[in-house]
């Protein structure tokens, strides 16, 4: 099997290219305001209705667009220059994101227009996360994928780690209002950063010709587009492709279950966090806040580790680290003291980043660029398809049976994960 990184992570490589200084700059500032986002609809729903039904509505608004969306998602995304692709996803849903923080801050914003606009950012993000990975795929060489990912998974959760330190006080002060309108900026932001990732058209399907890293500028000229005289075959000729590729590679399948399932867990966890948050630890909006934040140094923590991690049997601590996931959130519910509820929390975090940076490194290295956007959307399907399912069924089972239950039902979504990985395991120890 070919080895899915280089065993050390050299920082200073990484951050000596532009491009990725501007691109890891974008995703902090993203995902600050994401996870602002995120936490005050999710508060404000909660306190609104009283309901972790509505709570698992409004979750599920977020990821329904991604059980259809990356059909044609990862076609555009292996089609079109992915900078261009990823800056107007940022602008499009920063001018949606504004304009409905100034319904709520006038008073005219309703349930379903809260909901509309989280419904339109989970379209946005079912394209544009896969584009990321795609994206980083194409700038940095393969010796550095685990460096790469690590960088990514800190900016991402560093993000998050400051927007759950601030959301509570932000919420209490300006409301849902402040929050929004900090988060359609940072969306303009972000989408500054990629116009200054680099210059020029790159066109995904002749990266795999143009070397191992993507060069700080590029051609001006533009690439002419490729002509079909049937774009809707060409486009199911794609998707047909990609679907083929994954069953003639069961070890890439499996790590991508692995991921989709550990995904589909952390996104639906949210409805069970708030509600633990709420009714167990009576913590207000800034003990959620502070879970949240638990969270993300947990996996900041993680990101910085799994470069030493990797070296040491990577598909042993990747099961290793989806067991302790479904074992934890089994006992998380029956810790009733906020401190060590975040503690916890930053376990889980830890283990997520150390997931996430392990079964994307290996994918990376494995699958070729012109399919990395059909695959990633293939398995952005399967983690949406789970997190519909979860987010309704966690809801309905923590407000009618017993939160306990309700995190009972995530730990046994989480042993999926251990079933995925050590599937993944055991091809890997077969082709040695």
């Amino acid at each position: 099997m070919t080895t899915a990184t280089h065993p050390r992570t050299d920082w200073s490589l990484l951050f000596g290219q532009r491009g990725f200084r501007y691109f890891f700059a974008g995703t902090f500032i993203s995902m600050f305001g994401s996870g602002m986002n995120f936490a005050g609809v999710t508060w404000h729903i909660l306190g609104i209705t009283h309901s972790t039904v509505s709570v698992g509505v409004t979750v599920i608004m977020y990821t329904l667009p991604g059980l259809i969306v990356p059909f044609v998602g990862g076609v555009l995304i292996d089609r079109m220059d992915r900078r261009y692709l990823g800056m107007a996803l940022d602008l499009s849903r920063g001018v949606m994101v504004l304009c409905v923080a100034a319904l709520v801050r006038f008073g005219h914003a309703h349930v379903w227009q809260i909901d509309g606009m989280v419904l339109l950012n989970g379209a946005g993000a079912a394209v544009y996360w896969a584009s990321v990975n795609a994206l980083v795929q194409e700038l940095i060489p393969p010796g550095q994928f685990v460096g790469a990912n690590s960088s990514v998974l800190i900016a991402v959760q560093g993000g998050l780690l400051f927007a759950g330190a601030f959301v509570g006080f932000i919420y209490e002060s300006t409301g849902l209002a402040g929050i929004l309108g900090i988060d359609g900026l940072t969306y303009l932001i972000s989408a500054f950063c990629l116009f200054r990732l680099r210059s020029g058209y790159f066109h995904p399907r002749r990266s795999e010709a143009a070397g191992d890293a993507l060069p700080d500028v590029l051609e001006t000229a533009p690439i002419p587009p490729i002509v079909e005289t049937d774009l809707a075959a060409g486009v199911l000729r794609d998707i047909q492709e990609g679907l083929h590729y994954l069953r003639e590679q069961p070890r890439v399948l499996a790590l991508g279950i692995t991921y989709a399932t550990m995904l589909a867990g952390v996104i639906s966890s949210n409805v069970l966090v708030v509600a633990l948050a709420k009714d167990i630890l009576h913590a207000g909006a800034r003990g959620f806040g502070l879970l949240e934040s638990g969270w993300a140094v947990g996996a900041v923590t993680g990101g910085l580790a799994a470069g030493y991690l990797a070296r040491r049997r990577p598909l042993t601590i990747l099961v290793r680290t989806m067991a302790l996931l479904a074992l934890g959130h089994g006992f998380m519910p029956f810790v009733t003291v906020l401190p060590w509820a975040i503690l916890l929390q930053a376990v889980f975090g830890g283990c997520r980043a150390v997931g996430a940076i392990l079964t994307q490194s290996q994918i990376m290295s494995q699958v070729p660029r012109r399919l990395m956007g059909r695959t990633q959307s293939a398995f952005s399907v399967i983690s949406t398809t789970l997190q519909v399912l979860m987010s309704f069924s966690l809801g309905w089972v923590s407000q009618h049976l017993s939160i306990p239950l309700g995190f009972g039902t995530l730990a046994l979504l989480y042993s999926v994960a251990v079933l995925a990985a050590m599937r993944a395991r055991g091809l890997n120890a077969s082709a040695a």
